[in-house]
């Protein structure tokens, strides 16, 4: 599906970007390593879910598993996951706010649940 490719092309570059970013031009800003380790598991499951949404996209246009709602509903979970689990950790890193981490464990859940979905999805 053009959308997941296309989400999963765009949630890339920016975590490239915030990836560059945070070691750049924040390297110094952080209160503490420990907020940089934060902004660095960001980074890596925004990375790590930006592909899954460019394979997503590939696996849905190619119909490999068909052409199933299961993976629309898993990408748009990733794309959710992607925004409440690493969003949280962005803005806690850099402001240290620790209430964010009672939104981050949602982002968490939408990464599990759409991995399952695109389990299910290959055992269908």
């Amino acid at each position: 599906m053009e959308m997941l490719l296309a989400l999963g092309a765009i949630m890339a570059c920016l975590g490239v970007v915030l990836g560059a970013f945070g070691a750049h031009a924040l390297k110094d800003k952080f209160a503490s390593p420990h907020y940089a380790a934060i902004w660095e598991t960001a980074v890596q499951y925004h990375m790590y879910h930006s592909l899954g949404l460019l394979g997503l996209g590939i696996l849905y246009s190619d119909a490999l598993l068909g052409a199933s709602s299961m993976l629309s509903w898993a990408g748009y979970l990733m794309f959710g996951g992607i925004v409440f689990f690493s969003g949280s950790l962005y803005v806690l890193a850099v402001t240290g706010v620790k209430k964010l981490g009672a939104i981050t464990p949602i982002g968490g859940m939408l990464f599990i649940v759409a991995w399952v979905l695109v389990a299910i999805s290959a055992f269908a």
